[in-house]
């Protein structure tokens, strides 16, 4: 039963556009307050209001004289002026994604700018996605990662593309189609190097839900004659190399000059992926002999 204080709330939705998560598989992974936007919604905008309307069925959210308007990659800016128009007419917008949460990866973006810059609100509401979902089970650093979306289709372009991220002292996150995921992670492999850990994450929350991981080399020998299906998200692991000496002095150098030994020391070795006592050392050293 739900609770008359809630309802109440849920009914007095404030014009604007809602930004609503929604399940990357399991249908249960939604939560209250999303299932309360999509029940007092005027409108429904979804990158596909088919699966909106499943899932909202799912959950006896009642659909029946609520408006339904398909956004997706291929809708024009007609589309986002409509919806800016019918906020601006006192009608509450919630924004639905195929899965997961809107504006990553998504094709929400482009309608959440439009709204945004037409001066209306904007509210987001918290719930699964994919990335963080994967980084939880890869087995890699969660302290610090970057999310890198879909790599290119084409190998140059994709090379290119991957090289961008190769020294990056953070875990690495990418979306990628399962029928290019060994292509994907022979050139990974190629511009990161063999040894580097990563972790292919597959059907996150579904029933065959599957995280391979071990080096590049493993993974690239893992998926060459095995066809992987569903969706694809690959982890790998920082650049844990060891850094040249001279880099590593420069750095602290530069650091010396606007931070405190400590200070310093920490952010070069979180920088190179080096143990903090060796840095904190040359610190002092550096101090010692100005």
């Amino acid at each position: 039963m739900s609770n008359p204080e809630q309802t109440a709330l849920s009914r007095q939705l404030s014009p604007g556009l809602y930004l609503v998560a929604t399940p990357i598989g399991t249908a249960r992974d939604i939560t209250l307050r999303a299932l309360d936007v999509l029940t007092s919604a005027d409108v429904i905008a979804a990158e596909d209001t088919r699966t909106a309307r499943k899932l909202m069925d799912i959950h006896g959210v009642p659909t029946k004289g609520k408006r339904f308007v398909a956004y997706h990659d291929h809708s024009d800016a007609s589309v986002r002026e409509n919806l800016a128009k019918m906020i601006s007419d006192g009608k509450s917008v919630a924004y639905v994604s195929e899965a997961g949460t809107p504006m990553i990866a998504d094709p929400g973006f482009a309608l959440a700018r439009h709204v945004k810059s037409e001066g209306h609100s904007i509210t987001g509401l918290p719930g699964a996605s994919a990335v963080i979902v994967a980084l939880t089970v890869s087995g890699l650093p969660t302290d610090r990662f970057l999310f890198a979306g879909f790599p290119p289709n084409a190998q140059a372009a994709r090379q290119t593309f991957l090289q961008e991220f190769s020294q990056i002292p953070a875990t690495l996150v990418f979306y990628e189609s399962p029928k290019r995921v060994h292509k994907c992670i022979s050139d990974m492999k190629a511009v990161f190097g063999d040894s580097r850990q990563a972790s292919i994450c597959r059907e996150l929350t579904k029933k065959f839900e599957e995280v391979i991981s071990g080096t590049l080399t493993e993974l690239e020998q893992e998926t060459r004659d095995r066809k992987l299906k569903g969706e694809i998200v690959i982890c790998v692991d920082r650049n844990r190399e060891e850094a040249v000496e001279s880099d590593i002095s420069e750095t602290l150098a530069n650091a010396l000059l606007t931070m405190s030994v400590k200070d310093a020391s920490d952010a070069v070795s979180k920088a190179h992926g080096i143990p903090k006592r060796r840095v904190y050392q040359m610190a002092l050293e550096m101090e010692k002999n100005k």
